[in-house]
């Protein structure tokens, strides 16, 4: 079964995350593990995963990053196969959207180990998490509280640009939702006008017909 967790934390809160990946015989979506998290357009993310087992041992775990919403080169930001080990992914997000990061783990081999399967440990640090503070504290001569002050400004800022997203997407559902109540208002009028004047001409209209029946 397909499994999908999404993440709602702060990149700060996040910690690694760690499950066992059951071996499945041949390819399919309905084996994949799936971890989803949502990244801003121009925003750093390094997926780093540690994968346990060797090349060889009659399992074979692939990774798959890919968006949510197609973007100008695609959606996919890279296909790894075989992993085992550690294995990093960087790439920076071409939009705002949601990104997935599925494994799969195919039985190549016959394999005497009942339930056989691959441990992982995922880490993914997006923004200010995902830069290398240690080389930049080493290029720009910064001293240690400096480096961190640099750090926490950026965590900062990435998180006053959440809120004013947020905000701007707060205030389009708001117009949407009074635009959406303004049209239906304007259409329940319309609604009863048709109504009242159609029951108006079925009146005259069975008056003049009963009239010329000399019914009435």
């Amino acid at each position: 079964m397909k499994f999908l967790l999404l993440t709602t934390v702060l990149p700060l809160l996040a910690s690694a995350l760690k499950f066992e990946l059951l071996a499945a015989p041949g390819h399919s979506a309905k084996n994949e593990r799936c971890i989803r998290n949502f990244v801003t357009q121009d925003t750093l993310v390094v997926v780093t995963a540690i994968v346990s087992g060797s090349r060889g041992d009659g399992m074979m775990v692939n990774m798959h990053v890919r968006a949510q919403i197609k973007d100008a080169v695609g959606n996919d930001y890279g296909r790894p196969k075989d992993v085992a080990g550690e294995k990093r992914m960087a790439f920076t997000s071409l939009a705002d959207t949601a990104f997935d990061v599925c494994f799969e783990n195919t039985l190549t081999g016959r394999s005497h180990i009942p339930n056989p399967s691959r441990h992982v440990e995922l880490d993914i640090d997006i923004g200010a998490d995902a830069r290398d503070w240690s080389a930049i504290q080493a290029n720009e001569k910064l001293k240690p509280v400096e480096a961190d002050l640099r750090r926490i400004e950026e965590t900062v800022n990435e998180i006053v640009q959440e809120l004013e997203y947020l905000r701007i997407r707060e205030q389009k559902l708001r117009d949407t939702n009074e635009s959406t109540n303004e049209r239906v208002k304007w259409f329940a009028f319309g609604t009863m006008g048709m109504l009242v004047g159609l029951g108006a001409w079925q009146v005259v209209y069975l008056r003049a017909y009963f009239r010329s029946k000399h019914l009435i």
